[in-house]
């Protein structure tokens, strides 16, 4: 049974930074991404950053590019978000997710995605 674990959000300041782990166990495939989304109140689940395990590429949304990064520690199946420079507008529930041979071009479809961790909140104050 695939489980995911998120852990590391919480508050920060504007300009701070946290770092978010989704722990994944159970997946059986080798070709599968595990997608780093968020949702802001009234707002709909965006995809902010990926990784597709087969072959290493990586994805982030233009909001986040300079300030994110997305990788992985395979050794320990786990996905890291390190978000750095956080400004207000990135207060949302993160949520990481896994899809089993995803194609590239359902990436940042949410309804793609096959599990789903239980969302970890991050607060940026002003």
């Amino acid at each position: 049974q695939v489980q995911l674990q998120e852990s590391g959000g919480g508050f920060s300041q504007a300009g701070g930074s946290l770092r978010l782990s989704c722990a994944t166990s159970g997946i059986s495939v080798s070709n599968y991404a595990v997608g780093w989304f968020r949702q802001a109140p009234g707002k709909e689940r965006d995809l902010i950053a990926a990784y597709r395990v087969n072959g290493g590429n990586t994805y982030l949304q233009d909001s986040v590019k300079g300030r994110f990064t997305i990788s992985r520690d395979r050794a320990k199946s786990t996905v890291y978000l390190q978000m750095n420079s956080l400004q207000p507008e990135d207060t949302a529930i993160y949520y990481c997710a896994v899809g089993l041979r995803l194609i590239l071009s359902s990436l940042s479809n949410p309804r793609a995605y096959n599990y789903w961790g239980q969302g970890t909140q991050v607060t940026v104050s002003s």
